[in-house]
């Protein structure tokens, strides 16, 4: 098989991937009340189909990465990819709510194995010179199946019922996993010096469960509720160990060729910012479409369908943007893209203006696009080879606590702002200044990636299957 075959099946396979967990996702949502009056559930049962799969993913998407920077990440990802189809056929046939929790959890530990992965396949097909397109594709794959996914999820639990919403993961699941046997990656021989650190692992593992664990909460609880008091000062003391333990041991999870990277660590709060941002104004303006505006879920939805379109489209262009102009500018043009997307959103709430939603969600999408392109593209290409899993894992656990951190900052602002409709205010809302300024943290950062395309790192000589 040639170089460009190799590369182009190893593209396939990361994209399908991230498609498949994509998908997962925003499916499950269309399908959660059909689960509570099929199950019997309670909606706090319910929620925790969500929020169990949430946690597994989170708290072990760093460990997983650095398992496949050891052991190799085709074995990761053809683990994940097996084990989510197991999981997910257990949920189709499971008897009662607690069976679907107790597996969506299982679901989310194969989730996190498999999602570091699909990033490192990229890493170790690609010089770090040449990811922008791959990495583009990528983002336009996940962009698609976010759009796909509440419709698919629809048609499947009207005709099929929410069980069907995950039998359909298995056979996508194994028919990636055939293709991902043909996927070959360069080999690294193993050492003692590469076995992970137990202690660490369950430190890291423990401190972004509680912490992503709480912030969920936050909506209920509120910030000054005892139990998110509880979980944020646990987050801190474990936090503080965590680093402590890091820095006294020989073989931290994050290699100090990683943590030490100026450019990753300025994409991971980059990403972190931006899909804090981003997330928490549209939890927002979910409500203003439809308190404010009065208008019905598929109207609403229609409204934001240009965010989707702009992704998928904009991804590509900033793949180009970022060949051109380096990461520095198309970042930092993201950033203020998504900073101005988000305020605009706000308009429309006081003048019910359909012009000003489409514009706000198209540069919502646009920036995003561009953000995500150069800060995964920045995430992966600048990390040595040999650490692509784990730096896979940094950039998916950002992906999923920034989210978590804007909608409950968005929720909290929430707890004590009312929406009536044409009531009289400023243009623009509190609940959407905070989550402009979670974004327009991401400028900083931006601003210190490097000015032009990062030199390709030291690839690997050697290509073998692992």
């Amino acid at each position: 098989m040639s170089g460009v075959a190799r590369r182009r099946l190893a593209l396939m396979v990361s994209a399908a991937g991230a498609m498949l967990v994509a998908l997962d996702g925003t499916v499950l949502m269309v399908a959660q009340p059909s689960v509570r009056r099929d199950l019997g559930a309670s909606v706090a049962q319910t929620q925790w189909t969500s929020t169990g799969y949430l946690l597994a993913v989170a708290g072990l998407l760093v460990i997983a990465g650095r398992l496949g920077d050891r052991y190799g990440h085709r074995r990761l990802l053809l683990c994940g990819l097996l084990g989510f189809a197991g999981a997910s056929a257990g949920i189709a046939f499971a008897p009662g709510i607690g069976w679907v929790i107790g597996l969506r959890v299982v679901q989310g530990v194969f989730g996190a194995l498999l999602q570091p992965a699909t990033l490192a396949l990229l890493r170790l097909a690609y010089p770090a010179d040449r990811l922008g397109t791959p990495v583009a594709v990528r983002t336009s794959a996940i962009g698609v199946a976010g759009a796909a996914g509440p419709v698919l999820g629809g048609v499947l639990v009207a005709h099929l019922g929410w069980r069907s919403v995950f039998a359909v993961n298995v056979p996508v699941a194994l028919a990636i996993a055939t293709v991902a046997l043909a996927v070959r990656t360069p080999a690294r021989r193993l050492d003692a010096a590469a076995r992970i650190d137990v202690a660490g692992a369950a430190l890291v593992a423990g401190v972004l469960a509680v912490g992503v664990h709480t912030l969920t909460g936050v909506p209920a609880h509120g910030w000054t509720g005892a139990p998110t008091l509880a979980g944020l000062a646990g987050t801190a003391v474990g936090a503080a160990l965590l680093v402590a333990h890091e820095r006294r041991t020989a073989r931290p999870i994050v290699p100090p060729a990683v943590a030490r990277s100026a450019p990753v660590t300025a994409a991971m709060a980059i990403l972190l910012a931006t899909t804090g941002g981003m997330f928490g104004a549209l939890f927002v303006a979910t409500f203003l479409l439809q308190d404010t505006l009065g208008l019905g879920p598929l109207a609403a939805s229609l409204r934001v369908l240009p965010l989707t379109v702009l992704m998928v489209l904009g991804a590509p262009v900033a793949g180009a943007a970022l060949r051109r102009h380096g990461p520095r500018r198309t970042a930092a043009a993201g950033s203020v893209l998504v900073v101005l997307g988000i305020l605009g959103l706000s308009l429309p709430a006081r003048t019910g203006a359909e012009a000003v939603t489409v514009a706000a969600f198209a540069l919502l999408g646009a920036g995003f696009a561009a953000v995500m392109v150069t800060a995964t593209g920045t995430v992966v290409g600048d990390a040595p080879p040999e650490y692509a899993g784990v730096v896979g894992g940094l950039k998916q656990t950002a992906m999923n606590i920034g989210p978590t951190l804007g909608i409950a900052v968005a929720a909290g602002l929430m707890r004590t702002a009312v929406f009536p409709a044409a009531a009289p205010g400023p243009l623009v809302e509190p609940a959407l200044l905070a989550p402009a300024a979670i974004a327009a943290l991401g400028l900083p950062p931006a601003l210190l990636l490097p000015g032009r395309r990062i030199a390709p790192a030291r690839e690997p000589e050697r290509t073998a299957a692992r």
